[in-house]
């Protein structure tokens, strides 16, 4: 049950984002801050106010049941009010509770997309270049900007390697549950006696972070300049403009050169580091919080299956959720895989509101 206190303050805070957003002597950084906080009350502010004339409503109600002199056509109906009234509220309870859940401050920003080929040789590398392009068919589909940082292809066409960022409304928020270990099940066009292969590949989806969000000292840093190898443009082999940007303190290292200027690759490389650095620090700090719980969705551990795509059968399961959907082509297309986002999601929230009883 939520204390009554906590909504009252939440109604008392709409009242007061109402009275300072028409006041008008408000500058507008403030003012776009405050505008975004009331939007977000607002939304809730009904069920608020729901939730607190309840307790009134039901005893109003009960004693009508409890009054000798009503008659049984009116006691049946406070009775089937009474019900509506307690369905109501637990859905009010829920909604509340939802609303009150500590918000992860990275669900509203930008992501950096890693997918790299796992097991499976050549045929991993394929699946990598099938992950990548739903992500792309995603982002086409909900008007995110896709970005290309780095790319390393196989000798099948596949892709060994890729890095994107992605820029947009609430990525991380929808993507995050994607990291982990994708699991294919299909036949290669090399198989010539119509086995199912097995093959893998992993995905990490970051949170990307702006400098303000994370310092980083310089004398932290080591910086190695290199000639980039591979193919590229004409002089991409006979500059050094690749970059080696290694933290010190972590060890994490990132490479980048697929620029021809050493400028640009070093900034691309600060991203993704950035990006790492932020996660890693995340998942220390969620360890530290959650010791005692374990949830199926969300726990950072990047070697986990999370899902099979299974293409015999036309399916791809989620088995964190055990829920499967016989539409592969579709999902594939960037066609139904909101339904298996919401369902991530709710199962998440479910998660996170058992931990708070």
């Amino acid at each position: 049950m939520i204390p009554i206190k906590t909504i009252e303050e939440l109604i008392l805070k709409h009242s007061s984002l109402e009275k300072d957003l028409s006041s008008g002597d408000i500058d507008k950084k403030l003012f776009a801050e405050k505008s975004k906080e009331y939007s977000d009350v607002n939304e809730i502010i009904t069920y608020a106010k729901e939730y607190i004339s309840f307790q009134n409503e039901k005893e109003e109600l009960n004693k009508i049941l409890n009054d000798n002199s009503s008659d049984e056509e009116l006691k049946r109906m406070a009775e089937s009010e009474l019900l509506q009234l307690q369905s109501k509220h637990e859905i009010n309870e829920k909604k509340l509770k939802l609303f009150l859940l500590p918000k992860d401050e990275a669900d509203k920003k930008n992501a950096i997309l890693e997918i790299r080929a796992g097991t499976g040789g050549l045929e991993a590398s394929l699946f990598a270049s099938d992950l990548f392009k739903m992500y792309e068919k995603v982002s086409h589909k909900k008007k995110w900007l896709l970005e290309l940082i780095s790319i390393s292809r196989s000798d099948a066409g596949g892709l060994k390697e890729v890095i994107a960022s992605i820029k947009g409304r609430n990525i991380y928020s929808t993507l995050k549950y994607e990291s982990g270990v994708h699991r294919v099940q299909r036949v290669p066009d090399t198989e010539t006696q119509g086995r199912v292969h097995t093959s893998a590949a992993t995905v990490a989806v970051l949170p990307e972070v702006e400098e303000v969000d994370l310092k980083i000292n310089d004398i932290d840093l080591r910086i190695d300049v290199f000639r980039a190898g591979g193919p590229g443009g004409q002089s991409v082999n006979t500059t050094d403009s690749a970059v080696r940007i290694t933290h010190i303190p972590t060890g994490i290292s990132v490479s980048q050169q697929d620029e021809k200027s050493q400028h640009k690759n070093k900034a691309k490389g600060m991203k993704i580091l950035r990006a790492r650095l932020y996660e890693l620090e995340r998942s220390r700090i969620d360890q530290e919080r959650s010791q005692d719980r374990k949830t199926k969705i969300g726990t950072g551990d990047r070697s986990e299956r999370i899902r099979t795509y299974n293409f015999p059968q036309g399916r791809v399961t989620d088995h964190r959720i055990n829920l499967t959907i016989h539409k592969l082509n579709e999902f594939l297309e960037g066609e139904v895989f909101d339904e298996m986002i919401e369902a991530l999601t709710l199962q998440a929230q479910e998660e996170s509101l058992s931990n708070l009883n």
